[in-house]
């Protein structure tokens, strides 16, 4: 006679499903019909400021209109085009150089609709200390490179390449003490994403 213990072991084994093949990731997640309008809805509700630009030409004229641009003593960029850049993240060997940084201006390579987070690699930014100390982080974004979703910004993404990479998606911000939101806190107080064409 069978113990209640094989009993009940044999009758899960009996009613077990039929394994199935794990699904591809494709087709995941939402499909938006403009990806710039969705990125910039996605980068407000995360604290951010997204502006579209028709064209490279006027990245200037657009910084210029944000006070924490226009009244910036240190400004640190990595793209062409920001005139008031006076702080060249390349030249600085120690981080405390930059305890002042006022404003980083970045390269982003890619933009997720579905979260508002722009993707930025270390080769492309210089020293990547002026991303987490400056007081307001402007990323520069092509507006073709604009995905869907976290699934195909993935498969763009070389994780293969060297040297550090992350998404930034809006200003720094904690709600750890009393689940009090709290913006720039440990990092950037805003961010503003330029998206360009």
């Amino acid at each position: 006679m069978a113990s209640s213990r094989e009993i009940i072991l044999s009758a899960l084994r009996s009613a077990a499903p039929t394994p199935l093949p794990i699904p591809e990731p494709r087709g995941i997640g939402a499909r938006y019909p403009d990806l710039r309008q969705e990125f910039a809805k996605a980068v407000g509700e995360v604290g951010g400021r997204c502006v579209l630009l028709s064209a490279e030409g006027v990245l200037e004229e657009a910084l210029s209109g944000f006070s924490e641009y226009s009244q910036a003593k240190r400004v640190a960029s990595l793209v062409a085009g920001v005139d008031k850049a006076n702080v060249d993240l390349a030249d600085v060997k120690d981080p405390h150089e930059l305890h002042d940084l006022d404003v980083c201006v970045l390269l982003g390579e890619l933009g997720v609709a579905e979260n508002g987070a722009v993707w930025i690699r270390e080769g492309v930014a210089g020293n990547r200390a002026g991303w987490f100390l400056a007081q307001h982080m402007v990323l520069v974004l092509p507006g073709e490179s604009i995905v869907h979703d976290l699934h195909q910004a993935y498969e763009r993404i070389d994780a293969k390449s060297r040297g550090f990479g992350t998404f930034i998606s809006g200003p720094s911000k904690t709600a750890d003490i009393e689940q009090a939101l709290v913006i720039g806190a440990q990092g950037p107080r805003s961010c503003t994403v330029l998206v360009i064409g």
